[in-house]
């Protein structure tokens, strides 16, 4: 009559296995975590790898073409051992125009943001006033488009007469040549606000003010973005070739002067210099957009 009891005693001292399940909440937080790292490796090694690849065939293109008898540009180990002491000590000014890239590019900067400022705030508002007025565009969208064919340069020896000063005069080249695209894009986009928009403006009874801050300026920030971008990337097209031409502390004529003095070397680190801050600008600007915009500004 015992047996039975201490077969059940038996059976249940024996331990039962762990049930698998107990794991399955590590593994499920685990696995979203791991698959986002590998997505977000794949997606930065897919826009970094490209261009890496492509960047290391031109160095070694131009390192082979360059280096052979004859060859009148320095091969990329040349440059930078010709140029190591501006890449490592670029802050030097031992007065005059002898300081390093750091103080050139400094000045170039300077004299963009206050021209680029100035073209901003006059090309939103006679853009504005183009696009919402049917007789302001009327009467200067012609003038505007005959004026933005101007070459940039054609301007500075009509600033230099009128300033007599090489600064306003890099300035004023840089304003006039970045409004155009500013006034034409802000323009577009004031008349491409949608009429629906315009309607509920009108049902609310919005008056010019909140009409502009909360109709306008949110329909055509996209357009007025694209315009920016183009005019900062002009901007500094603009004060390079300016600044060669006035003289004094700039990348401009810092290139300028490397040419009169046959550094070969030393006008290629300047135009590396050169288009890295323009990229650097171009994003800025793209930035904002995209904060401002909560990316509806094309990148």
């Amino acid at each position: 009559m015992n047996m039975p009891l201490a077969k059940t005693e038996t059976a249940s001292a024996v331990p039962l296995p762990r049930p698998a399940a107990a794991v399955l909440p590590l593994q499920v937080k685990r696995a979203p975590f791991a698959e986002r790292a590998i997505e977000k490796a794949k997606s930065v090694s897919e826009r970094l790898i490209p261009p890496v690849v492509v960047l290391t065939a031109a160095l070694v293109a131009w390192e082979i073409l360059c280096s052979a008898p004859g060859a009148t540009l320095p091969p990329p180990s040349q440059v930078l051992s010709e140029t190591w002491e501006l890449i490592v000590d670029p802050f030097y000014d031992r007065g005059g125009i002898d300081k390093g890239l750091f103080w050139h590019m400094s000045a170039s900067l300077q004299r963009v943001a206050v021209g680029y400022s100035l073209a901003a705030l006059a090309g939103i508002a006679l853009g504005t006033l183009v696009g919402q007025s049917t007789w302001a565009m009327r009467g200067l969208d012609p003038i505007f488009q005959v004026l933005r064919t101007v070459p940039p340069l054609a301007w500075l020896p009509l600033s230099l007469a009128a300033f007599r000063q090489g600064q306003p005069a890099a300035i004023f080249v840089i304003f006039i040549t970045a409004i155009w695209p500013i006034i034409i894009n802000t323009a577009v986009g004031i008349r491409n606000i949608p009429q629906d928009f315009r309607n509920v403006a009108a049902v609310l009874r919005l008056n010019h003010l909140e009409f502009f801050w909360k109709i306008m300026v949110p329909s055509a920030a996209p357009y007025i973005f694209t315009g920016l971008r183009i005019g900062i990337g002009l901007s500094w097209l603009a004060i390079v070739a300016a600044e060669m031409l006035i003289g004094g502390v700039g990348i401009g004529f810092f290139i300028w002067d490397a040419w009169n003095s046959s550094r070969i070397s030393e006008i290629i680190l300047a135009l590396v210099y050169v288009g890295i801050i323009g990229f650097i600008l171009d994003r800025c600007v793209a930035l904002v957009a995209t904060l401002l915009t909560r990316g509806t500004a094309a990148n």
